[in-house]
């Protein structure tokens, strides 16, 4: 007999993970599933840019396509971010606890990344309007000094059997995590122990506001600027359009009738 036993099917394996959940639910612990529509993992540029980099690292490129599948068939069943750590249950032919641990950026890495992205943010009004500059997001994104993390600061673990530490449950897991940025940005910050509204602290409100770049391959749009940076923002008051003048009606005399010509 096998040592990794029978086959269970996905939709099996979806009914123990719902009633497992159901119970967690219960007990009080906050679940948060991953769901992904179509095929596409992650479509904004932060679920991007960590599946990329993810996928840049040679020990996990042969082994994180092993999780494609089961994240996109809804797998992981609940998936936690918190302060370097990451928690998620994956459904396989058992519900298997998968964490992910990652150290926090030090105080330093941390400061000069703030101090190159304030110098390089436009002005107050790119940033609230959800437009970071290329180079902002390039430097965000930079391999080793950015705000993604190298594999030495990484440690996987599962539950499973499979002797490797990317496991298919892990490797879900890591995916799901790009999932889960596509919504919430601000996670990644408080994954790597850092205050994300500290990358708006040193900008000079007394700086001229710049023009804001027309090209649409110069700028990283996002629909939603507060879940990005956490800021309150009022929505603008709606402009009122002039109502066109027409001109007045003709009145027409009382008693007058239409001659008809024979």
């Amino acid at each position: 007999m096998s040592q990794w036993g029978r086959y269970v099917p996905v939709a099996e394996r979806r009914k123990k993970a719902e009633r497992a959940m159901a119970k967690l639910r219960k007990a009080g612990h906050p679940v948060s599933p991953i769901v992904i529509s179509g095929r596409t993992i992650a479509t904004t540029a932060w679920g991007k840019a960590w599946c990329s980099t993810m996928e840049s690292f040679g020990d996990y490129n042969s082994r994180l396509p092993r999780g494609r599948t089961y994240v996109r068939n809804g797998s992981v069943v609940d998936l936690q971010i918190t302060s370097g750590q990451v928690t998620a249950k994956v459904a396989g032919s058992s519900l298997y606890t998968v964490e992910i641990s990652i150290e926090p950026l030090p105080k330093a890495h941390w400061i000069a990344l703030r101090e190159d992205c304030a110098n390089g943010i436009d002005s107050l009004v790119d940033l609230l309007q959800g437009k970071l500059s290329k180079p902002v997001l390039q430097r965000l994104c930079q391999p080793g000094t950015g705000l993604f993390p190298k594999p030495s600061e990484i440690k996987l673990s599962c539950a499973c059997l499979d002797w490797a530490s990317m496991c298919k449950h892990v490797a879900a897991t890591v995916y799901g995590i790009g999932a889960r940025l596509d919504q919430q940005p601000e996670l990644l910050f408080v994954l790597r122990g850092v205050n994300h509204q500290e990358l708006i602290a040193n900008i000079d409100l007394k700086t001229p506001l710049a023009k804001p770049s027309s090209s649409p391959d110069n700028i990283l749009k996002t629909d939603d600027m507060a879940a990005l940076f956490g800021l309150d923002m009022e929505a603008p008051a709606p402009v009122k359009e002039p109502i066109p003048k027409t001109a007045p009606a003709t009145k027409k005399k009382r008693g007058a009738r239409k001659e008809t010509k024979i």
